[in-house]
């Protein structure tokens, strides 16, 4: 049994490599390819509904004629579009019959009777232009010369054919996609993959036919038009999204695209045979759709797309590790951060080539070597001078300590978040934060959560990591900075306060503690539901409280714990951890001006590339962007 990803691949390998193109190399191009035919196909399929074109005679000009483009074409014919009115463009010009030059059997296929022979000429009255080629290799006075209301997918990244600012200057009435998530109507590979080929796995498809394609491509058009949630709006600012000339495929966060998709491929799949395991009872599959998709991904996904809509400068003390630049070469080929790596520069670069990683868009800063050692030197000991440090002690410990240079950069400006952690102990980490970084305005402690998802649910947990014996005053603010952080995962807190006591049902010191948090939160008139002192599985089990405690304000149980000491934050986590098999993320520090995240030792790339997004988010949203 192929695995989602095998699957694609074996799929995508009857297609030719062809020219290259923009989109198509070391990509996994199989998959990559069928996606944007398939998420092309929809954005065509609504563009023209949108601007009254037949599809039958649309005249479609494409500039790339590798397996992404042939691939496009191919399912664009199975939509409606006739051959004859397609032309392919590739670097040597038009594709027509009678050319000899760079021409092989693939090109062929679309060879057409012409008598234009470049790209300008071939846009002229064109209704639709598909570029999976180079940027910048279209004008505005090109697009001036299509047919009106024309539709320009300029799909080249991460510089388009031509930018959305000039076509849109060009045109009032084009409808324009490109492949980046700063404006509208993204062709984003994560409304694809894994969504299209999930729906393939599940029926045992022995295939992926273009019955199969045109299934999602009508789906991803159908969602379209649908209300969008206020979950997606959120991933984008809490812009108002809905069908039009903006938004003509999803977006790319939304959860619905995989109940859309995949039961619509897994049909198609049915319905033409190539299916081995029929589905019968399909609201059953939607729900198991939902459960496999699972809190994490969801969690990771809402988090690494609103990272991209604005990328920040994340510093990494541990430059010097493997993991590390592998997860600083995922960051820039998602789009997601802009990383900087500190440690000896030339151990670095042995290392990216050693390990084959492309550098670009990475900063090397060697501290010893840094023209700011001296200032960032004058500024720590201004910070810390009262405190027993003198200058020469801080210049020696950002000299050798990359954790205390990082931060400084934090500090100053220079990064827009730190990650560190993966080859030292938690303390080592997160001292140099607390003697540099400012906490955020009004916040007394620094404190830590972890996200827990167990039985396909996810809590999230605090404060596990710092505060030994928080006071009820303390216990009050890591509530509310946990309820702050759970929003930038678009999920509503409901915050539990722990304790071994139920609503008075045991007065001790310890659960008075709780329950004097609770009226401190009642008194600052939080914008969250929240309610305790309870016990953890009265705040865990939905139906203990409506038939117990109706009073509650929490009546559908909580995803928010937070626990009345560090003994017992850090012991629950690892417990579910280790004995419950739950997933965890964290530690995630809340507290600080500016974000700083912890990974645990031995980390994955995977791992590294998630927090650095979160710290992405969490810059984006202290700058109020």
């Amino acid at each position: 049994m192929l695995g989602l990803h095998q699957f694609a691949d074996h799929l995508g390998r009857s297609h030719h490599p062809g020219d290259a193109d923009a989109r198509g190399q070391g990509l996994g191009e199989g998959r990559q390819m069928d996606n944007i035919a398939i998420i092309s196909a929809a954005a065509l399929i609504n563009a023209c509904e949108l601007t009254g074109k037949d599809l039958a005679k649309i005249k479609v000009v494409f500039n790339g004629a590798g397996a992404s483009a042939n691939a496009c074409a191919n399912l664009y014919v199975r939509l409606g579009v006739k051959k004859e009115n397609i032309l392919m463009c590739d670097t040597k010009g038009v594709i027509y019959h009678g050319r000899k030059d760079g021409m092989n059997e693939f090109k062929e296929v679309y060879a057409n009777e012409t008598d234009r022979r470049t790209l300008a000429e071939a846009l002229v009255g064109a209704d639709v232009f598909v570029g999976l080629s180079v940027g910048n290799c279209v004008s505005k006075d090109m697009v001036k010369s299509m047919a009106k209301n024309p539709v320009v997918f300029a799909m080249a990244n991460p510089y388009p054919e031509i930018t959305y600012e000039d076509a849109t200057d060009a045109r009032k009435d084009v409808i324009m996609a490109t492949g980046r998530s700063d404006y509208p109507n993204q062709i984003n590979n994560v409304l694809g993959f894994p969504f299209i080929f999930r729906g393939a796995l599940d029926v045992r498809a022995s295939a992926i036919n273009e019955e199969m394609k045109l299934a999602a491509s009508h789906a991803l058009a159908t969602l379209t038009k649908e209300e969008v949630p206020e979950v997606v709006k959120k991933a984008y600012g809490g812009q108002e999204i809905s069908f039009g000339r903006e938004y003509i495929v999803p977006k790319p966060f939304d959860p619905r695209v995989l109940t859309y998709v995949a039961p619509a491929v897994a049909k198609a799949a049915i319905e033409t045979g190539v299916a081995r395991r029929p589905i019968t009872d399909w609201d059953a599959y939607k729900e198991e759709l939902l459960g496999r998709l699972g809190a994490s991904n969801e969690i990771a996904r809402t988090t690494i797309e609103k990272a991209k809509n604005r990328p920040r400068k994340i510093v990494f003390p541990e430059g010097d590790q493997v993991k590390i630049l592998k997860a600083a070469e995922q960051l820039v080929d998602e789009g997601l951060a802009n990383p900087i790596l500190i440690g000896k520069a030339e151990k670095i670069e042995k290392m990216i080539a050693e390990n084959n990683i492309d550098k670009t868009g990475f900063t090397i800063v060697d501290p010893g070597t840094s023209d700011k050692l001296d200032f960032y030197a004058e500024q720590f000991h201004l910070l810390r001078q009262r405190r027993g440090l003198t200058l020469h002690e801080a210049n020696n410990l950002l000299t050798n300590n990359r954790n205390y240079f990082g931060c400084m950069m934090v500090h100053m400006g220079d990064a827009d978040g730190l990650i560190s952690g993966l080859t030292s102990h938690y303390p080592e980490t997160i001292r140099p934060a607390l003697h540099t970084i400012r906490l955020a305005p009004g916040i007394k402690k620094v404190s830590g959560m972890y996200i827990v998802m167990v039985n396909k649910k996810v809590y999230f947990f605090a404060d596990t990591t710092v505060n030994v014996d928080p006071t009820a005053e303390e216990l009050a603010e890591i509530a509310i900075l946990t309820a702050q952080t759970v929003r930038r995962f678009n999920i509503e807190p409901k915050v539990a306060m722990l304790s071994f006591s139920n609503f008075g049902s045991a007065m001790y010191p310890q659960s008075q503690k709780v329950r004097k948090a609770v009226e401190i939160l009642k008194q600052k008139n939080v914008d969250f539901v929240f309610d305790g002192e309870m016990q953890a599985d009265t705040a865990t089990a939905p139906e203990i409280i409506p038939t117990q405690y109706p009073f509650s304000s929490l009546k559908n149980g909580a995803n928010v714990l937070i626990f009345p000491n560090l003994d017992a934050g850090n012991i629950a986590y690892k417990l579910l951890a280790r004995i419950g098999h739950a997933e965890v993320i964290g530690p995630i520090l809340m507290g600080f001006d500016k974000p700083v995240h912890v990974l645990q030792k031995a980390a994955e790339i995977d791992d590294i590339v998630k927090m650095a997004a979160l710290a992405v988010v969490e810059a984006n949203e202290k700058n109020g962007k």
